[in-house]
């Protein structure tokens, strides 16, 4: 996230906060569960940040920063667009509606894919920049596989049959529009900072969200025999 390791510390303890209370109001919501559990593993990642930005400020050991610095692009490069897309297919009541969706959990699959080989294949780095870290993954063709990626992760969004999801992935790709165009070297960090913190629709949605009803039967398999 942008600004400072205090900045992400706090974001952190928010986003969970937020995360604790969309997983408590799904126990009786199956198919909210995996949704609920987005804020939490953004707090998460902006812990695993912040011991990023202390290791390059000298404070804490370099093993250690290592660690944070390949468990942040692990779930920033690998685990996000994948989750994402299987949460919110599992979110869709309609078996239509989740064949729509397939699709992008596949092009987020296949993203993840390649860029587990292109970090484990290396060099991955990080650097102290203004108001926000720069981390670097060598890519061949670093522009498609960042729109497969936004296509992954904002894809299942734009198309969910919650009016309120929709609305959440037209914004989050307003805002992958503008963070791409305001800083490209530091678009993994704020595009997981802004996701952290806009988590919290995420939160309401499973707070408030009622379950989609069933549609009758036909009046004619109403009917008891002899009716």
């Amino acid at each position: 996230m942008c600004f400072s390791p205090q900045a992400d510390v706090v974001g952190g303890v928010v986003i969970s906060a937020i995360g604790v209370d969309a997983v408590r109001h799904v126990r009786q919501r199956r198919e909210l569960i995996a949704l609920a559990w987005i804020p939490l593993l953004l707090g998460a990642h902006q812990f695993i940040e912040a011991l990023t930005w202390l290791w390059l400020q000298g404070h804490v050991p370099r093993g250690a920063g290592h660690l944070a610095l390949w468990a942040y692009l692990l779930i920033a490069l690998v685990v996000l667009p994948v989750f994402v897309p299987l949460a919110v297919i599992a979110l869709e009541p309609t078996r239509q509606r989740k064949l729509m969706m397939t699709p992008f959990a596949v092009t987020g699959a296949v993203t993840a894919a390649v860029l587990l080989a292109a970090m484990t294949g290396g060099p991955v780095g990080v650097r102290l920049a203004p108001y926000h870290l720069s981390y670097s993954v060598r890519l061949h063709d670093g522009f498609l596989i960042t729109a497969l990626y936004v296509l992954a992760v904002c894809g299942p969004l734009l198309t969910s049959g919650y009016r309120h999801v929709a609305i959440f992935g037209i914004v989050n790709l307003l805002a992958v529009v503008i963070i791409a165009r305001l800083t490209a070297s530091g678009f993994a960090s704020v595009w997981c900072g802004w996701a952290a913190v806009s988590s919290a629709a995420i939160a309401l949605h499973c707070r408030f969200a009622r379950p989609h009803r069933r549609p009758a039967p036909p009046a004619a398999e109403r009917l008891l025999p002899g009716s």
